[in-house]
């Protein structure tokens, strides 16, 4: 069963950031399923992850998968420094931090310029992109119907910050690194290093301990002949086809991302809660060590019409992203159409 869809580029020009630094010659890649109605009232928002690129985010999308490209025109938006739109990369002087407000701000431009949309049915997103999707809410709380926040929260814990800077520090230390997240060549031996530390915090302590890393543990299972052969084909891998800049640069995006600080909010995180007028469904993953369940517990009294429904898993960080595994898929399929249909 096919639908249509549509791909492009937005050329933004110059843009001016919250930092007040300027990303020269802005380009936002993007992608689009379904049919925009005539109302331009069925929008959905699929904004990426980190390191993610819009093809990576595709297999969610069908009449039977969580969003559904008959009912629904689904925009996925790609983050600045994924290497699809502008990124370190492909940009000399790309600027030290570009934020997620910096993103969403470009998002909105691209979606008002290129469709005519002023209004959104929802946003969704998982990990960097449900730090979008909370943004957009608390950015432009008339315009956002719902949000769906997939192991995400409002603002960076300290915690996970720590994890992030562990990251940065892993690629700093490689003889390549030649300041401010730049290389002189890919940093093979620091970015191995790297995907062995993520592999640690992407899925839990119970995942590993049931051994479903491993294609003799129980279904489902992530397939692997062993931990080095896993190590090297899940993580290694992933992160080694990514530029070291580019992991770089959205590596401090996440680390700032706060839907407070900005002129809105002035860094009242109760006040940007509190302003947000959109339906929230909070769907933390019960053991994910990025974004706890217990983070999104602290928002909750804060929002005007938010309901917490955490994923019942041991998939860590991966039960927001269920390729793998059919019932976390089912429990965020059924979540995400009842958010949908109210």
């Amino acid at each position: 069963m096919t639908w249509p869809t549509q791909q492009g580029t937005f050329e933004a020009g110059d843009i001016t950031l919250q930092s007040g630094a300027r990303l020269p010659s802005a380009r936002l890649s993007w992608k689009t399923h379904g049919t925009l109605s005539p109302a331009r009232d069925n929008v959905i928002i699929y904004p990426t992850s980190y390191g993610a690129q819009h093809p990576d985010l595709e297999w969610l999308i069908g009449p039977d998968k969580v969003l559904d490209p008959q009912r629904w025109f689904i925009v996925i938006p790609d983050m600045f420094g994924n290497g699809r739109s502008s990124s370190p990369s492909d940009t000399d002087d790309y600027p030290t931090l570009v934020t997620i407000h910096d993103n969403v701000q470009t998002q909105r431009r691209a979606l008002t310029e290129l469709f005519g949309i002023d209004r959104i049915a929802c946003v969704y997103g998982w990990s960097m992109g449900a730090l979008q999707a909370y943004h957009w809410a608390a950015l432009f709380p008339d315009r956002v119907d719902r949000i769906v926040v997939n192991c995400g929260v409002a603002r960076t814990s300290v915690h996970n910050q720590i994890f992030l800077r562990s990251l940065m520090a892993t690629l700093e230390a490689a003889p390549q690194h030649i300041g401010n997240g730049r290389f002189s060549a890919e940093p093979r031996a620091a970015k191995r290093a790297f995907g062995r530390i993520y592999a640690a915090w992407a899925l839990s302590q119970d995942f590993y301990r049931a051994g479903l890393h491993l294609a003799d543990g129980p279904a489902p299972n992530l397939g692997a002949p062993d931990l080095e052969t896993f190590l090297k084909t899940d993580w290694e891998d992933r992160f080694g086809a990514r530029p070291a800049a580019n992991l770089y640069a959205q590596l401090r995006t996440w680390d700032a991302a706060d839907i407070a600080a900005n002129d809105l909010y002035d860094g009242d995180l109760t006040a940007a809660l509190r302003a947000i007028q959109a339906r929230v469904l909070l769907m933390p993953g019960a053991t994910d060590l990025y974004f706890r369940t217990a983070d999104n517990q602290a928002e909750l009294p804060f929002l005007a019409n938010a309901t917490l429904r955490p994923i019942p898993s041991i998939w860590g960080h991966r039960a927001g992203n269920p390729v793998a595994n059919p019932t976390d898929m089912l429990f965020i399929q059924n979540e995400v159409r009842a958010h949908l249909a109210q």
